[in-house]
């Protein structure tokens, strides 16, 4: 499965990194960002991001995944196939 966050709908609540932290970060802009080990998917680290920045993300992780999409204020995670 993979995920990405639209920025422009972040509203930097930091919730989703709370539940799920191996796969969402916040960065010095005050927006989540997801992550793929140690790989961040932003422009500010050299990366794509938004639709254009899919992260994989473990099995194990989907329970956080999912609910941080459901958690999320600004209703700005995707989670893809």
């Amino acid at each position: 499965m993979k995920v990405w966050i639209d920025q422009d709908l972040c509203t930097g609540d930091g919730l989703c990194e709370e539940i799920s932290p191996n796969v969402f970060t916040l960065l010095d802009d005050g927006l989540a960002y997801v992550r793929d080990g140690a790989t961040i998917y932003a422009t500010a680290k050299g990366n794509a991001q938004g639709a254009d920045g899919l992260a994989n993300f473990a099995d194990k992780e989907m329970d956080g995944v999912i609910e941080s999409a459901e958690e999320c204020p600004g209703e700005c995670i995707f989670i893809e196939p």
